[in-house]
């Protein structure tokens, strides 16, 4: 089992930047990728960025070039920087990992953006 542990949500003025950080504890040698997704209300989860084991990255389509993935393997923690934001980043981000055969989930972090 994985355990993912997010923090760095909160509110923020449109314009702005915050960071998010995910802790992973438990059997993480076993993950093989670890990324972010965002839920909006009423809507479907969706990929924002994903980062592999060998530092590869990928981001969905209205994060690029506003959001960067990175990761401290020495602290077990994925970091998700967001600038730029807008209204429409508006969402709970959930830290995700993909193992063989699993994906792990955390509790989600509540991002809320200001007009």
């Amino acid at each position: 089992q994985v355990q993912l542990v997010e923090s760095g949500g909160g509110l923020v003025q449109a314009g702005g930047s915050l960071r998010l950080s995910c802790v992973a504890s438990g059997s993480i040698s076993s993950i093989n990728a670890m990324g972010w997704y965002l839920q909006a209300p009423g809507s479907q989860r969706e990929l924002v960025a994903a980062i592999s084991n060998g530092g590869s990255t990928k981001y969905g389509n209205p994060v690029k070039g506003r959001f960067t993935i990175s990761r401290d393997n020495a602290k077990n923690t994925v970091y998700l920087q967001m600038n730029s934001l807008t209204p429409e980043d508006t969402a709970i981000y959930y830290c995700t990992g993909w193992s063989n055969g699993a994906t792990y989930w955390g509790q989600g972090t509540q991002v809320t953006v200001s007009s």
